[in-house]
């Protein structure tokens, strides 16, 4: 969660920041913690940024299409999307994540302007979802989470949203396998003493999972658009990584929907 943040902090630092999420910034400033701890590169915050950038992007699609809605932000952390995001008052958005993200979040961020809601809850708990109205439909972003649950809790949390809402879209990350397998490679998890569990190699696992559910976009990392922001050393490592079979679909970004 730190590092993520901190990776938006960093990127909105610089003269050709992807994300521009200043709010980061003014959150990391107000934190007393070494965030070297995280390592977190320029590379890797660049890339952090782009990945946000694609879910605002196609969330900001979701909302000018439908503009009466409901947004679940599941597992929001530290993030800012809801400050990021203009939106008509038609929206209802609710941010979700554990008591004590909740807490913090309430210490280190603004509460953001409209119809807005900070749940405290595991977003594998029925009991919130129960709460949301289902009278709109319904957007579900997801960023850095997937990997964390197990396929039995990320299965059962889609088929839930889909069950729930009549139509909509989900908007999330995922690891291949081989990402699951490589995750002691990547500092914020190695770091952190996290692990990650599930690895989706194909959309079809998802779309399975409600009928009518379907892939609209599947991005993987090294076809990002604006990966040229990255460091010249991080292009070099993109390409690198593009011309191997396996590394090529290490992680993806899925638009979904039904």
């Amino acid at each position: 969660m730190l590092a993520t943040l901190y990776g938006r902090a960093l990127d909105s630092e610089r003269p050709t920041s992807v994300l521009h999420d200043d709010e980061a910034k003014r959150a990391v400033d107000r934190i007393d913690y070494d965030f070297g701890k995280t390592g977190m590169t320029t590379t890797t915050a660049v890339g952090v940024a782009i990945r946000a950038r694609v879910l605002d992007d196609w969330t900001r699609e979701f909302l000018q299409r439908t503009p009466s809605c409901t947004v679940l932000h599941l597992a929001c952390g530290l993030d800012t999307r809801a400050h990021r995001l203009e939106r008509p008052d038609t929206v209802r958005w609710i941010d979700v994540d554990m008591p004590d993200v909740v807490a913090l979040r309430h210490k280190l961020l603004p509460p953001p302007q409209g119809d807005y809601r900070l749940v405290a809850s595991s977003v594998t708990e029925d009991a919130w979802l129960t709460d949301v109205p289902a009278d709109r439909p319904a957007v579900a972003v997801f960023e850095g989470l997937s990997m964390y649950l197990t396929q039995e809790e990320g299965h059962a949390l889609i088929r839930r949203i889909t069950s729930r809402f009549t139509h909509g879209e989900l908007l999330f990350d995922v690891y291949g396998s081989w990402g699951i397998k490589l995750q002691k490679l990547v500092p914020a998890v190695r770091n952190a003493g996290a692990t990650l569990h599930w690895g989706v190699d194909d959309p079809g696992e998802i779309e399975a999972l409600h009928p009518g559910l379907t892939t609209v976009d599947a991005w993987r990392s090294v076809d990002l658009p604006h990966l040229d922001a990255l460091p010249r050393s991080g292009r070099i490592q993109m390409k690198v990584v593009s011309s191997i079979p396996k590394l090529r679909d290490v992680g993806k970004v899925l638009r979904l929907r039904w």
